[in-house]
């Protein structure tokens, strides 16, 4: 796929004065352009305009592309658009939050989701219901049986649960199917948050009938190689028909009164506004290209570059991997955090970047209870780490690096990180680092970025 991917090539400048072409390891944060998604904007963008409402040529063109990017999408992850509906947001968080203000709510209600959720598919659910956490063992992965517990407990005033696709931090892939026999057998509902499972394994959400189906999907553009600002929300219609829209406004109404609002059928009940139909276009290329190359090859090709790194990042002197270590074992996608024994994890990624030229995330990655898990952090170490970050001080917040494997990485890639990672564990790096408190980043003292070197609005 690297032929498919813009900007491979670019160098970026190092502390020492000198260029490097730039890897990028941080594929869970956000991946880069597909080629395919920037050739259909530069072959569309002469002719966007308005949808749905506009009578002239531009108009209507951009409406029958617009419509024909829901079909596109839905067949990525086979969806029956006769009984769901595919809504666009500006993104995966969007999506889940838009759930959240539709579903029935009350004191009782209850939604379960698990310890190793991103926070946009924890925090939402706190706004409106009783969130309920299922617990992960130590190693990462989920905890089958606490599940089917908390499930029974809770199935009589249960109105969803919602358990991630992969894990953004050790890549982990819950078993959802069998997870959506239970909670259906509970008589409930299941969402997916595959924003990180969509550009490395195929999504089949399955007939509406069938036991294992997948009632909710959402799916981020900007980590399938469109980031244009688009997240999909894909659900059964009637979750939407009988609750007012999140947000209001133009293109979610039939008929404005006085007095009375008569909105509008689905989708755009859902979508209030001008919709972001260039980011719609470009994360419907991308999908045509992921299903041109296949799935299956991308499985494939992420599955040896991940057990090639788990067996290379084995040689760097004090490594701690956290998660699954063995690299036999493929029930994940290309997320690995670690750590090196003695240097903090955000001081590691500045040396990556500074001097080795390399892309990767240090922290809690946005998912702070796992972190705190697979840290094996105590009650009393969060709690000094809470006073610290309130006092101003992010310093010492603890977290891991993460390297994030895409569909274009090469053996070459991950051989640059790792002999980065042995100089930064034998202490042969040439900065000298001070920490930011007010941020917790690490930045060589007396340097200077050159960016208006390599882009700049202003001329």
């Amino acid at each position: 796929m690297r032929d498919r991917i813009l900007g491979l090539d670019r160098k970026v400048p190092l502390l020492d004065g000198s260029t490097v072409t730039y890897v990028n390891l941080d594929n869970g944060a956000s991946t880069p352009p597909m080629k395919d998604s920037m050739q259909a904007l530069d072959d569309f963008m002469p002719y966007y305009s308005s949808v749905h409402r506009g009578t002239g040529f531009k108009s209507r063109l951009s409406t029958r592309i617009f419509d024909q990017t829901r079909e596109i999408i839905a067949e990525f992850v086979n969806a029956d658009l006769s009984q769901n509906t595919l809504i666009f947001g500006k993104n995966a968080s969007e999506a889940i939050n838009k759930l959240a203000h539709s579903l029935p709510t009350g004191d009782d209600c209850v939604v379960i989701t698990t310890r190793m959720e991103h926070h946009s598919n924890d925090l939402p659910w706190r706004d409106h219901f009783k969130v309920v956490h299922v617990d992960v063992l130590p190693d990462g992965r989920l905890n089958e049986d606490d599940f089917d517990k908390k499930l029974q407990e809770h199935k009589n005033k249960l109105v969803l649960v919602a358990v991630t696709g992969a894990t953004n931090v050790t890549g982990y892939l819950p078993p959802i199917h069998r997870l959506a026999r239970k909670v259906h057998e509970a008589g409930s509902l299941i969402l997916i948050d595959a924003a990180q499972l969509a550009p490395h394994r195929k999504i089949d959400m399955k007939p509406d009938d069938d036991p294992e189906h997948l009632d909710f999907v959402v799916l981020a553009g900007h980590k399938m190689y469109a980031p244009y600002g688009t997240g999909v929300l894909i659900g059964p219609k009637h979750a939407f028909l009988n609750c007012s829209p999140d947000y209001s406004g133009g293109g979610t109404v039939s008929i404005v009164t006085r007095d009375k609002v008569l909105w509008a059928g689905l989708p755009n009940k859902e979508e209030a506004g001008s919709p972001n139909v260039p980011g719609a276009v470009a994360m419907a290329a991308s999908v045509l290209a992921l299903m041109d190359y296949t799935m299956e090859n991308i499985e494939e090709h992420e599955t040896k570059m991940t057990e090639y790194a788990l067996n290379r990042l084995k040689e760097v002197p004090g490594i701690i991997i956290y998660g699954e270590s063995d690299p036999a074992k493929h029930d994940r996608v290309g997320a690995i955090p670690f750590n090196i024994d003695g240097i903090h994890h955000t001081l590691l990624a500045a040396i990556l970047g500074y001097e080795g030229g390399i892309g990767i995330r240090s922290g809690c990655f946005c998912a702070h209870p796992y972190a705190v898990t697979l840290l094996n952090l105590t009650d009393k170490e969060v709690e000094s780490w809470r006073k610290e970050l309130l006092a101003g001080d992010k310093s010492k917040i603890p977290g891991m690096v993460r390297m994030s494997i895409g569909c274009y990485t090469t053996a070459e890639d991950i051989d640059r990180l790792i002999r980065m990672l042995k100089r930064a564990a034998a202490g042969d790096y040439s900065g000298e680092y001070k920490v930011v408190k007010e941020t917790g980043e690490y930045i060589p003292k007396g340097y200077s970025e050159p960016f208006d070197d390599y882009f700049k609005l202003k001329k």
